[in-house]
């Protein structure tokens, strides 16, 4: 018999990040099969806490998009964009142009935000660094970030940076927090960074390289993607701030925007644990009960955050 939600999401059991990334890489429409591209995926499909879904084709993210050639653009009409979200730095957009405005859906629009400023050689030389640096001093890109998503009409929409693992991991985790998906699941779709990047099975790093002009001092250290890294920078803006949503209230998102953001992400059927089986302890594919959460009050245990 599959547990209760509560259960699913908070004890220790669902915390095997491991069987979780399996669990997310073997969904069908997981991972988007676009030539000039390792990283790009859609993030749909994850439950939330009040026992919704995010919908698919409506969130993606990707690595840098200047490689893709005109065949892309048919895959890419399929998926109906309507906001591409560009997080590289000006040098990067300079280095790596992104594709003519063929390739992109007609109706989209593209803006650039660089989250980390405009200077990589001044970034901490770790990613644990990077990361702290991000939240602690650009939370206002964040934010403008989120705001951008969150617009009437702005989805679907890509997310992307060079590598679509840390600038971009770290807006679709804010993302995913606030409409209530929990960190388990955020780590993980976080950590499949690693297997589409992995330097010693793909050009992922050369590529990177290249793309940022960062040559050698990008290390294969700054090419992983822990999950406990991403569970770090959440637990470390709660801290900060209360909470996800309060963060990004701070850094000029609106009740509104996070609350429009949310019905356009979120479906109202109930989720399920992303993974194989029925036990959701086994990071099982058991529907996540959508009635027992919002008769509660919904106080999520797993990170101390109480949702709207």
């Amino acid at each position: 018999m599959a547990r209760s939600e509560r259960e699913c999401l908070c004890s220790g059991a669902a915390n095997d990040i491991p069987r979780l990334i399996r669990g997310l890489a073997a969904d069908a429409g997981r991972r988007i099969p676009l030539a000039g591209t390792l990283n790009f995926r859609d993030v749909g499909g994850y439950p939330t806490a009040d026992g919704g879904t995010i919908g698919w084709r409506r969130l993606l993210r990707s690595d840098a998009l200047h490689r893709l050639d005109g065949d892309a653009a048919v895959v890419l009409a399929k998926l109906d964009l309507r906001t591409v979200l560009d997080l590289r730095t000006s040098e990067e957009v300079r280095i790596a142009p992104s594709p003519p405005d063929g390739l992109i859906p007609p109706g989209a629009v593209t803006t650039h935000i660089s989250l980390v400023g405009e200077d990589l050689t001044a970034l901490p030389a770790d990613l644990d660094g990077i990361y702290r640096f991000i939240v602690d001093r650009r939370g206002a890109a964040i934010g403008a970030a989120v705001r951008f998503l969150a617009k009437p009409g702005g989805l679907p929409a890509l997310v992307h940076c060079s590598a679509g693992k840390d600038r971009t991991g770290i807006v679709v985790a804010f993302v995913l927090a606030a409409v209530g998906v929990p960190d388990q699941v955020i780590a993980a779709d976080y950590a499949l960074s690693g297997r589409y990047l992995d330097p010693t099975q793909t050009p992922a790093i050369g590529r990177v390289r290249a793309d940022t002009g960062m040559g050698d001092r990008l290390t294969e250290a700054l090419m992983a993607s822990p999950p406990e890294l991403i569970a770090g920078i959440l637990a470390r803006v709660r801290q900060q701030a209360g909470t996800i949503e309060g963060y990004l209230t701070s850094h000029g998102v609106t009740a509104a925007e996070l609350g429009a953001l949310r019905t356009a992400l979120v479906t109202g059927g109930p989720g399920r644990w992303p993974g194989d089986g029925d036990d959701c302890a086994a990071g099982g594919r058991g529907r996540v009960g959508a009635g027992r959460a919002a008769s509660e009050g919904r106080r999520d245990d797993c990170h101390g955050s109480r949702r709207a």
